[in-house]
């Protein structure tokens, strides 16, 4: 029973890691904080800062 919620945990993790990993970067972030958005409270923080972040790459938005 446990090696089953273990794969499901890890499968989930890898669905939201790689989005933030490839998505913090552009918006001037270490890809690193990606790995802590497994975390559901950090990746609101994430989402908020992205959400009202008003550079992307460096240009004005």
């Amino acid at each position: 029973m446990m090696g089953g919620n273990l794969i499901w945990f890890l499968i989930v993790a890898v669905l939201v890691v790689v989005p933030f990993w490839k998505l913090l970067p552009r918006y001037g972030i270490s890809p690193y904080f990606a790995l802590l958005a497994v975390i559901p409270a950090i990746a609101l923080v994430l989402l908020w800062i992205i959400a009202f972040k008003d550079e992307i790459d460096g240009r004005g938005a």
